[in-house]
């Protein structure tokens, strides 16, 4: 009982440590909070005109900001469907077996039932020992959460989070605008800064907060600007973080650029088809997180794309995610045709949009 105590006492005080880059980024968004509205708008700014629109714009700003922070750090990462985890009797099997080969035979044939393309580095089935299951295409384990991911992107520490699948929208616009709000203090604070530097204004309680919040808020634009321009552009790419790092591998081999379908429809896999959502914190991301359209030029023949004796409408409805019923050259979604659906069922898709609103930077260490 003592190690499994001391293990428990180890794994608390953790997840405490882990929560101090968040108290850090609260602490700092309080005090600029502070400084602004108190010190800057209500003590500094003496027209009443100027004072309104300052105060009307940043409490738009700052409510986005805080919105897309905190739907960032509470959405809980989403892992694979059942259909991935290994049986009582697979394992079993699996166990039996000591030869590396017997295993992948049996893998791949679990395999076979499932919509997975990818493969290690040296051609084998992805399967996670820690969790026991198959890995879905850009699925990964990560050592922090202690378990797989959909779509992982990276753990970053400023969210005690990972990003993944289910909070990857809210993690770019989190980026877009936490770099608004810096820029915005930074643009309305630079004259009152100018002054109190060439002593044009009283030498007052507000001049602290006044300068330190311009430099703050002029360090963390570089640095917010650099991180946001990166994501950006692996949103076009359709690559994430794990991916651009090191490419994943197909039965034909190496494609880094396996999953991409273009700029534009790139973007729309994450950020959704309806322009009414992209800046908005809601889930709208296209599809369920185990499949995903490629533009791959051959498709794995041994690989369908619903698991064995499912309908995807049946087994996946209960969770309002559906594997694609057609080979993935022949699509899964609108992304790859011209029909508006990106599932067979037009109905499961609205579910998505509608009613997963919260389905809830190191780089994570892969078991």
């Amino acid at each position: 009982m003592a190690p499994s105590g001391s293990r428990s006492i180890k794994r608390g005080c953790q997840r405490v440590l882990y929560w101090i880059p968040v108290l850090f980024i609260a602490l700092i968004v309080a005090w600029s909070y502070y400084a602004y509205v108190l010190q800057l708008c209500i003590e500094s700014i003496e027209d009443t005109g100027q004072k309104v629109v300052y105060l009307l714009a940043y409490h738009a700003i700052f409510a986005m900001f805080v919105w897309a922070y905190w739907q960032t750090i509470f959405t809980k990462p989403m892992s694979p469907l059942k259909e991935f985890h290994l049986s009582y009797s697979d394992k079993e099997l699996l166990e039996r077996e000591d030869r590396g080969e017997s295993q992948q035979e049996i893998l791949r044939r679990i395999a076979k039932d499932l919509p997975i393309y990818t493969r290690t580095n040296s051609g084998a089935i992805r399967f996670c020992d820690r969790c026991q299951l198959l890995k879905p295409d850009r699925c990964h384990h990560c050592s922090v959460c202690d378990k797989c991911i959909l779509k992982m992107d990276h753990h970053c520490p400023w969210v005690n989070n990972c990003v993944g699948f289910s909070n990857y929208k809210y993690f770019m616009l989190f980026l877009a605008y936490s770099l608004l709000y810096c820029l915005f203090i930074t643009a309305t604070d630079l004259q009152y800064f100018i002054k109190f530097w060439t002593n044009s204004l009283p030498d007052t309680q507000a001049k602290f907060h006044i300068l330190f919040l311009f430099f703050s808020a002029s360090m963390f634009s570089v640095s917010l600007a650099s991180l946001f321009t990166y994501h950006c552009w692996l949103v076009c790419k359709n690559r994430s973080t794990l991916e651009a790092v090191r490419a994943p591998v197909f039965r034909h081999g190496t494609d880094k650029s396996g999953f991409s379908l273009g700029c534009s429809k790139n973007f729309r896999q994450v950020f959704g088809d309806e322009v009414k959502y992209w800046p908005i914190p809601v889930f709208s991301s296209l599809g369920d997180g185990c499949s995903f359209p490629s533009c791959l030029v051959s498709v794995d023949p041994e690989q369908p794309c619903s698991p064995t004796g499912s309908n995807p409408a049946n087994k996946g409805a209960a969770e309002g995610r559906h594997f694609p019923s057609k080979p993935l050259r022949e699509s899964q979604s609108r992304l790859l045709t011209s029909t508006p659906s990106w599932t067979d069922s037009d109905s499961a898709a609205e579910k998505d949009r509608k009613g997963a609103s919260n389905p809830g930077m190191s780089i994570e260490n892969e078991a």
